[in-house]
């Protein structure tokens, strides 16, 4: 995210002005001392930074893991094909 925020130009205060987060809590984000945050807060910081919410990994995860918990025989395919 501090590559994204260079190259727009960004500072927390401006993300948070754009994203209706506070600056704080961005900086937080950015260094890794919060959890994830919500999907929500992926879609706005995303937006505020012109990428899309996939551009993210957690953000992907997060879809992957929702997705594949409606899927047990999935799950259980994908675990034993990868031999755990």
């Amino acid at each position: 995210m501090t590559r994204l925020m260079a190259e727009n130009g960004s500072t927390y205060r401006s993300l948070a002005e754009q994203t209706n987060l506070s600056a704080g809590y961005i900086n937080h984000v950015v260094h890794g001392n919060r959890p994830v945050p919500s999907n929500d807060h992926v879609e706005r910081i995303a937006a505020a930074l012109g990428v899309e919410p996939e551009h993210f990994l957690e953000y992907r995860l997060r879809v992957i893991t929702e997705r594949l918990e409606r899927m047990p025989e999935l799950v259980d395919r994908l675990y034993r094909r990868l031999g755990t």
